[in-house]
């Protein structure tokens, strides 16, 4: 996967974690906290594991591809079987953010307008009353 979508730069490329930053040349702390960098985790086991399970995964445990806009405020873990198909997976989903077909207002119960403007800006999207996101 060597090229990512538009806007988007590979921040760990790990064995068994992978993270992708959308634009953190503008969530960077200045205009906009560094916290709601929009990145995207590939992991082979779900992120919220305990601390302190260093161990490898197992072979079959299965790899998953999360969104997050802040820390708290993610998008519902998608699970794939395999490495090739979580990273055609987050592929798919960073095009989708992209593009400004994915739905990052609806993460939020306390929405961030500032926030989501500059979203939409970046993002081509016409603001809250485009359609939801597409079913995969």
């Amino acid at each position: 996967m060597d090229d990512l979508p538009d806007g988007w730069n590979r921040w760990n490329d790990g064995e068994t974690k992978l993270v992708w930053a959308y634009r953190p040349d503008v969530f960077n702390g200045s205009s906009f906290p560094a916290a709601c960098l929009p990145t995207i985790y590939i992991t082979q086991g779900k992120r919220t594991r305990r601390p302190g399970a260093e161990r490898a995964p197992d072979p079959d445990t299965p790899w998953y591809v999360t969104l997050y806009l802040e820390p708290e405020v993610a998008r519902e873990d998608e699970e794939f079987s395999s490495r090739e198909r979580a990273l055609a997976g987050a592929h798919d989903l960073a095009a989708r953010f992209s593009e400004g077909t994915v739905d990052y207002r609806g993460l939020y119960q306390v929405p961030r307008e500032t926030y989501f403007a500059k979203l939409d800006e970046l993002t081509g999207r016409e603001g809250p009353t485009d359609s939801p996101e597409r079913e995969l």
